[in-house]
């Protein structure tokens, strides 16, 4: 990041409290509709959208890296730099475009700032804070996690506060939302997340040479060849079983995976990068076992909120949100989950689970 980024970021707090200050400003009887612009460049999608205080959204665009990434056999952070590089303005203008609406009527910027990859963020946060001192308006940097938690509140009512599962290539977490930027972390992974598994996985099955997932991203393409595997065939143990808290692994699990397909390999002769006959049942065993952790370590987090009057047992809601929380026998997993514990189940719909500009401008 360079110096003028770090000056300008040290107002960032400055300018929060600011927005929050200008946004109960009264005219007579009627307040002025405030709009904000919220960009997002965490990871390889490069995200806008025009907000207005009441939530409703006015425009919004988005572009996703997907195919290239998915020929690269995984993201590349250079390569996803060049692209938001290259991509960033066209957004922003077609998301204010769509809202009618022009820099000089925003009442503030919204920009993720972490977490994320470095060179990604780097991008959305040198164009908005451009943008920041050439119309001088207010900076309000975005918790990338917290914009996923509070999500739902775009669709559903929802109060606080309320257990949210936050599943992504990026992270994994159980925290209970206390109210907006005041979260209880209960449980996260220890080394990599389910998203980032999966995509690992995917690419170790060479899923993007089986004629079943051309241009699917790899837990899009587990998803989708589990469907028709047998899950049976494959038993892999879920992690941490002996571990009384809320935390996730992964990558254990991976390297047992791995271990199978190697083991595969040899007894049907193939190298590696060559499509096993059984590569659906693998999928299927690999997508339930990822499952069967996340619902484990979610139930040991209701059972806590409850036991410790964090969450009132007669208005409990679980929130799950982010990319992996599109893959539909995870969620279904977890809406079973939810209705027998008494648990309101809420998910955005997927083009809200996923990364995208709504949900910088709304946190």
């Amino acid at each position: 990041m360079n110096s003028v980024a770090k000056s300008l970021l040290k107002s960032v707090r400055d300018g929060r409290a600011a927005w929050l200050r200008s946004s109960s400003v009264l005219s007579g009887k009627q307040r002025f509709r405030r709009l904000v612009l919220g960009i997002e460049t965490s990871c390889d999608d490069t995200g806008a959208a025009v907000v207005d205080d009441a939530g409703s959204v006015l425009g919004e665009a988005l572009h996703c890296q997907k195919e290239v990434h998915v020929q690269a056999g995984g993201i590349i952070p250079v390569v996803a730099q060049q692209l938001h590089r290259e991509n960033i303005e066209r957004v922003i203008t077609e998301a204010l475009g769509v809202s009618g609406v022009s820099v000089p009527e925003l009442a503030a910027i919204a920009t993720t700032v972490k977490p994320g990859l470095a060179l990604s963020l780097e991008v959305g946060l040198q164009y908005s804070l451009n943008l920041v001192n050439k119309y001088q308006k207010p900076f309000i940097p975005i918790h990338h996690m917290e914009a996923h938690a509070l999500t739902v509140r775009l669709t559903h009512h929802v109060e606080f506060p309320f257990l949210v599962l936050l599943l992504s290539g990026g992270h994994c977490i159980l925290a209970v939302a206390q109210g907006v930027s005041d979260f209880l972390l209960l449980g996260q992974s220890i080394d990599i997340a389910p998203g980032d598994m999966l995509d690992k996985v995917a690419r170790r099955l060479s899923l993007r040479k089986h004629p079943e997932c051309h241009g699917m991203a790899g837990g899009k393409a587990i998803e989708h060849l589990a469907q028709t595997g047998n899950q049976q065939q494959h038993k892999f143990r879920p992690p941490l079983q002996h571990y009384r808290n809320c935390d996730f692994s992964f990558s254990g699990l991976q390297s047992l995976v791995n271990k199978a397909i190697i083991q595969k390999e040899k007894e049907e002769g193939i190298q590696e990068g060559e499509i096993l006959s059984c590569v659906k049942d693998i999928a299927a065993a690999v997508q339930h076992a990822v499952a069967v952790h996340i619902i484990q370590r979610t139930y040991r987090a209701m059972l806590f909120c409850i036991k410790n009057s964090i969450l009132s047992s007669n208005n409990a809601t679980l929130v799950v949100s982010g990319g992996v929380a599109s893959n539909q026998y995870i969620r279904k997993g977890l809406q079973t989950l939810a209705d027998t514990n008494d648990f309101a189940f809420l998910c955005p719909p997927p083009r809200l689970c996923t990364d995208n500009g709504v949900m910088i401008a709304c946190d």
